[in-house]
Order: C-alpha cells, then sequence, then structure tokens
C-alpha cells in the first residue's frame, strides 16, 4: 500500500483527496495534516466522513512526515509547499503540489504575479508540471509534481491540441471562464458569502488574474511561441464546476473535419478527456463529482473564428482528482484507479 500524507487535509480540495483516497485500492492515508485543526477527529469536521474516517487531525510538520508517507499532498495556499520542501525531505518521499509554486518555471514571474517571493527557487526545475495527458511520461519519473490549477487544467486541455497543431492563431486567442464558489477554498471571505454571491454573477481578476500566466507559459509550450492572451474569470452561484468558452481566429481553410481530427489525435484514447460532437456544448453538471473533462467546439464560418468548450469539476479534475492521477503514475499502478467516478445527477 502507498502510504499518504495530506497536508491541509480539512481545505475543499484536501477533503475531496480524502474522499478519493477513501476509496483507493492502493493507498493509505497515514497524515491527516489540518493547521486549523489539530487533535480534532477528522470526520467532526467533515461529518460527510462518519465512520468512514476515524483518525484525528495532525499538523502541518513535513519533516516529520517524510519519515512516514511515501507521497506527500499540499492542499495548502501558495508559499507554503516552497517554504518547507528540502532535497532531505525529497529523498525520502514524493511529493505532489496543490498550489502553484512550482508550476511556472520563471520565478520573476511567480513572484510578480503572486505577490510573494519564491523560498525554494532550486526546485523549479526539476518539478514537473502534472498535467498527466500532456506530460504522462515526465510525471512517473518525478519527485516533485506541481499540480496544475483548476482554471489551467481547463483552459490548457481545451486548446492544446489545435494550438499543438498551429490550427489557431495564437495572438488571438481569449479565454472566458466560469467557476463555482469552491474554487475560492473553504476560508470565510465577504465575497463568498450566500447574500453576495447568490442570484450573481460577476467577474473577478480581470485581466490580473493569477492563473493567466501558467496558461500562458503551457499553451507557449505547445505552439512553439510565446502567447499573450486575455483571461477573464467569473464566479457563478453553484458549488462545483469550472466551465471555459475560448474564442481564436481559425487558420484559413481549416475545416471543422480537420479539428475533430486533431482532437480524437490527441484524446481519443484518454480516458478522462470525452470530446463531443461539433455543436455539442459541454455542460458543468454532465462532469460533476467526476475527473472528466468534456470538451466542444463549434466554427462559426461568418468570423473565421473557432468557439472551444470545456466543463470539469474543478475540485476533481481540477484538483483532487488530477493528484490522484498524478500518484498512480508516480507509482506505477493504473492511472484511472481510485478515479473511476460516475458524474453526479441531478
Amino acid at each position: 500500500m502507498i502510504k499518504v500524507g495530506i497536508i491541509g487535509a480539512t481545505g475543499y480540495a484536501g477533503a475531496e483527496l480524502v474522499r478519493i483516497l477513501s476509496r483507493h485500492k492502493e493507498a493509505e492515508i497515514v497524515w491527516y495534516g489540518s493547521r486549523s485543526y489539530i487533535e480534532k477527529p477528522y470526520a467532526s469536521v467533515y461529518k460527510n466522513m462518519f465512520q468512514i474516517v476515524d483518525a484525528s487531525c495532525m499538523d502541518d510538520n513535513m519533516e516529520e512526515l517524510a519519515d512516514k508517507a511515501d507521497v506527500i499532498f499540499t492542499a495548502t495556499p501558495q508559499g507554503f509547499c516552497a517554504s518547507l520542501v528540502s532535497e532531505e525531505i525529497l529523498s525520502k518521499t514524493k511529493i505532489i503540489d496543490l498550489s502553484a509554486d512550482f508550476r511556472i518555471k520563471d520565478v520573476s514571474t511567480y513572484e510578480e504575479w503572486y505577490k510573494i517571493e519564491h523560498k525554494s527557487p532550486q526546485f523549479i526545475k526539476e518539478a514537473v508540471y502534472g498535467l498527466c495527458e500532456i506530460n504522462r511520461e515526465a510525471v512517473k519519473k518525478a519527485r516533485l509534481v506541481a499540480n496544475p490549477g483548476c482554471y489551467t487544467t481547463c483552459s490548457i486541455l481545451t486548446a492544446y491540441p489545435l494550438s499543438k497543431e498551429g490550427l489557431i492563431d495564437m495572438d488571438t486567442l481569449i479565454i472566458d471562464a466560469k467557476s463555482g464558489t469552491s474554487g475560492a477554498g473553504r476560508g470565510a471571505k465577504t465575497a463568498n458569502l450566500f447574500c453576495e454571491v447568490n442570484e450573481n454573477m460577476k467577474a473577478y481578476g480581470v485581466a490580473t488574474h493569477r492563473h493567466t500566466p501558467e496558461i500562458e507559459e503551457q499553451l507557449g509550450y505547445a505552439s512553439g511561441k510565446k502567447v499573450v492572451l486575455n483571461f477573464t474569470p467569473h464566479l457563478v452561484p453553484m458549488n462545483r464546476g469550472i466551465l471555459v468558452t475560448e474564442y481564436a481566429s481559425l487558420k484559413k481553410g481549416v475545416s471543422a473535419g480537420e479539428v475533430a481530427s486533431v482532437y480524437e489525435h490527441y484524446y481519443g484514447k484518454e480516458t478522462f478527456i470525452r470530446v463531443l460532437e461539433e455543436g455539442a456544448c459541454p455542460e458543468t453538471k454532465w462532469v460533476e463529482g467526476s475527473n472528466y473533462v468534456d470538451i466542444g467546439f463549434q466554427i462559426d464560418k461568418r468570423t473565421g473564428r473557432i468557439i472551444m468548450m470545456g466543463a470539469i469539476d474543478n475540485l476533481v479534475k481540477g484538483a483532487a482528482g488530477q493528484a490522484v492521477q498524478n500518484m498512480n503514475l508516480l507509482f506505477g499502478i493504473e492511472e484511472k484507479e481510485g478515479l473511476d467516478l460516475v458524474p453526479m445527477f441531478p
């Protein structure tokens, strides 16, 4: 059995890790780390885990945990993992970091967008960006995996094949994204109160959202050129889900058949990516509670643009599910183990 430690086990992403791993045939959680609930029974924090998890929460001592766990998940705020990781720890265990600390290869870009100093830049080069469908082979050899962000997972996977094959003009790419409120985390914030969110929709982080450079960097690798794009997220009154709508000019003469063929080439054998028929629109409800990414597209012949659409559950494929997928790759077990989750409806 893979011995698993979770730091940040009482946040939404951490709780989703617990839910998924509690049914994983090859993993055992040995550490439920939570700075806010030390020594409190985990099931008293999340009562859905009553008679499922009988352990109590522990602290966030990564050095001690490294001696007990084969892999550590850090579902923590930006800066936490980078402040604690060391060569000694990485010599004992593997780390899958759900924060942005190791996603962006340029330290100055990270520090500019996240407004904090990076405490362990020496590990950035070796960290593998854990978007499994794209970096599968590199993940298998990693010690440190940077689990992608929720918006970035959906945005990148939706545009990646067409970016890689040069079918779209990257200078024209615009990404519009909608997210449920769990994406903001469990901490109390006025902007996330029921009366603030219910029956309301709002844009936020316009031209400044921190996932922008992550998307630009990864699509830059795909297209082989520097990418600068507009990314605008919106908060919608639902618990879970991300829907992205991406607009770009098609290269002249590209047909719907060619687009469909490219998506099939890249994703046809992928367990967790479902490419819909042309004109079918993904919906967050059809992926809720699952590790699936639903992708669709429509070509607007009048404008010569393509509209690409993607939907994920932000807490599963956008966080915990993808992290478990990365763990499965790291330890050479079936990639979908623990992730065979049928979407919930209604």
